[in-house]
């Protein structure tokens, strides 16, 4: 008897968000959500169409409604896949830049519309739709720039950052009211100028999707869509591609600490604080006027650790700087007494936030080694960038913020007084071994009547700028990785603001142009020089010669290469006294070849000359500590940089 045929299996439905994916998202380690979540092409019965997918778990109905159907408020209702609250609908016909929203209905008849918290793309403000797109179609040819910073330790290398407002950097010349730059045109322009200053990084503040200009980025409403301010997510794409392949790391600003309160984005997203901790003594910073994350709720922290993972994997992006870090850790930071609770344990850490630290750091690093996570954190809490086995919160590296108050509060004193606060200069050193550290001269200090960092300096014009080249030398010459904010590196005279570019036009004066090569020398020397980067977390690779000179504000140290060779000898005058015969202990008889003297004439210097070669001699009483010396004439309000 003929063996019966088998009845073909009818293929069973495609399901986008499978039970698995509701479940991972349910436990908080669904770190592809953002794949699952928002609006994507798909296919379903051989119609092409739009997948939309929202997580409302208090939503009596969720609606999507949009360009594709008239904003009709009743025709696209979606279905509710399970006990976990996410909401999801098949449309046929849908593809890209459509704009939409979620209508969610409350148990209590309310209506709220709201934009897609895991949308890619948004309407250019004032308008605050989400819009539908592609990232699939762009093109990547940056393999050889990830397969190369996967290999590197950055404790090691040189890191270099420039932190940049994309809108207020350089205004396009078409005469539209925003002068907004696409970011194509950008990047041809922002990579001429970050390869000639050698910059390694840049760092861009507000990229993540925001409604108000004036808060910079830092109060976002769309966490995976770039601003459309500058341009479609494609054109963000290109940015970061050109710049990996001119060798230029990009990190963004990144805001897990809070976020907008406007009624399309997150806050009491269905009607009830589901991002946002429903205490408000938890869930509201007062002074700032933001919602705080919820971060005990596992579907917060997978939305945010997902979101790190998006940028990096979506968009290559190379690290990402935590914006406001202690405002997380504490749970009374910016508050009085009654706007906050204690923990467990009663006390003021916020045990949810780190523990949400750990575990994004874990994620991350472990598998892209290469990533760097910064910390902007401005207390001392212990071993931020410490191992998570000991007890650490595991980012690559913390901004030393007691260092850049410790600079600028010294490099604002007249002359006169800077003997007084001598130690000032020399303090961070002393904890230097204890985290991983940048030097950051970010926007922060530019902007709310804090002056320029030009205008924070004494004196007349002339030694406004010997200051602040003598200053930067120091910057560049301890320990630490380095960040200037943009106009910086020619001494901007006007504080920052966001609606107005920089002053390029200052370029055609003598003083901001010598300012400008000189800052360029800096960080030449600075790519040049492993003594200045490859030992930057312990004394092996820094050594004070002279930190006790208070009464002439003298300084001078010394940078050690790992191999011993290239050593290079800063020597820093911060007075307008000219020392002459200044005598300076060094460490070997050995010549000191002169690299770099701030006062000369193209950097806008008077021109003391410094020779250009000293040999050590040897002294009948130590000097510094030391048995040999060099002697020179050391310029008012300059610096020297020798090599030996």
């Amino acid at each position: 008897m003929a063996a019966a045929k088998k009845k073909a299996k009818t293929p069973e439905p495609k399901v986008f968000i499978s039970e698995a994916d509701q479940y991972l998202f349910a436990q908080g380690t669904h770190y592809d959500i953002y794949k699952k979540l928002g609006a994507h092409l798909s296919e379903e019965n051989g119609e092409k169409g739009m997948f939309f997918g929202v997580w409302a778990p208090n939503a009596e109905s969720v609606h999507v409604i949009g360009t594709f159907n008239g904003w009709d408020e009743n025709m696209h209702r979606m279905e509710k896949l399970g006990p976990g609250g996410i909401h999801a609908l098949f449309i046929p016909g849908v593809g890209v830049n459509e704009l939409y929203k979620f209508l969610i209905r409350t148990p209590d008849g309310r209506k709220l519309y709201k934009a897609d918290p895991f949308a890619n793309y948004s309407e250019f403000r004032p308008g605050n739709a989400s819009k539908t797109t592609d990232l699939s179609q762009f093109e990547w040819s940056d393999k050889e720039w990830i397969e190369t910073r996967d290999t590197k330790d950055y404790n090691k290398e040189p890191l270099a950052i420039y932190e940049c407002h994309i809108g207020s950097w350089m205004k396009h010349p078409n005469g539209t009211p925003d002068g907004f730059y696409n970011y194509r045109e950008f990047a041809d322009r922002i990579v001429e100028y970050l390869k000639e200053m050698k910059y390694t990084h840049i760092e861009l503040m507000g990229i993540a999707e925001f409604p108000f200009d004036g808060s910079w980025g830092y109060q976002v409403t769309g966490y995976y869509a770039p601003t459309s301010r500058y341009g479609e997510p494609t054109d963000f794409m290109y940015l970061i591609n050109k710049l990996h392949k001119n060798k230029i790391g990009v990190i963004l600003d990144w805001v897990p600490a809070h976020f907008a309160t406007d009624a399309h984005g997150l806050a009491e997203f269905d009607g009830q604080c589901i991002f946002e901790h429903p205490d408000k003594r938890l869930g509201e910073h007062p002074d700032w006027g933001t919602k705080i994350f919820n971060y005990g709720k596992t579907e917060v922290k997978n939305f945010l650790i997902a979101n790190a993972l998006f940028w990096l994997k979506e968009f290559h992006v190379d690290g990402i700087r935590v914006d406001a870090v202690a405002s997380m850790l504490y749970l009374d930071y910016g508050k009085q007494d009654g706007q906050w609770l204690p923990n467990k344990y009663g006390g003021n850490k916020n045990l949810e936030a780190i523990e949400f630290f750990k575990h994004l750091n874990s994620v991350i690093r472990g598998t892209y080694p290469g990533f760097l996570t910064i910390a902007e954190e401005s207390t001392a809490w212990p071993k931020v960038t410490g191992d998570i086995e000991n007890d650490g919160l595991g980012f690559s590296f913390k901004w030393n913020m007691g260092w850049m108050h410790d600079f600028c509060e010294y490099m604002k004193l007249d002359p006169l007084f800077r003997k007084n606060n001598h130690y000032a200069m020399t303090f961070a050193m002393s904890y230097n071994n204890a985290e991983n550290y940048i030097l950051p001269l970010s926007h922060d200090e530019v902007v709310h009547l804090k002056c320029s960092m030009l205008n924070k300096m004494p004196g007349y014009e002339v030694d406004k700028y010997a200051n602040l080249r003598a200053g930067y030398t120091y910057m560049f010459g301890h320990s630490g990785k380095k960040l200037l904010f943009m106009g910086q590196d020619f001494a901007q005279e006007r504080e920052w603001s966001e609606e107005r570019e920089l002053d390029w036009y200052l370029l055609e004066k003598p003083l901001n142009k010598g300012m400008h090569e000189y800052v360029k020398e800096l960080l030449r020397l600075y790519r040049k020089y492993p003594c200045l980067y490859d030992i930057d977390n312990e004394w092996a690779g820094f050594e004070w010669l002279n930190a006790d000179d208070n009464e002439r504000s003298t300084y001078s140290f010394y940078r050690k290469a790992e191999n011993g060779k290239n050593n290079l000898l800063f020597v820093l005058n911060m007075t307008p006294m000219m020392r002459e015969g200044y005598k300076v202990g060094v460490p070997k008889k050995k010549k000191y070849k002169l690299l770099l003297n701030s006062d000369e004439e193209r950097f806008g210097g008077n021109g003391n000359v410094i020779p250009a070669e000293i040999n050590a001699v040897k002294e009948k009483e130590q000097v510094n500590y030391k048995d040999y010396s060099i002697t020179f004439d050391l310029p008012p309000y300059a610096a020297a940089v020798f090599v030996f």
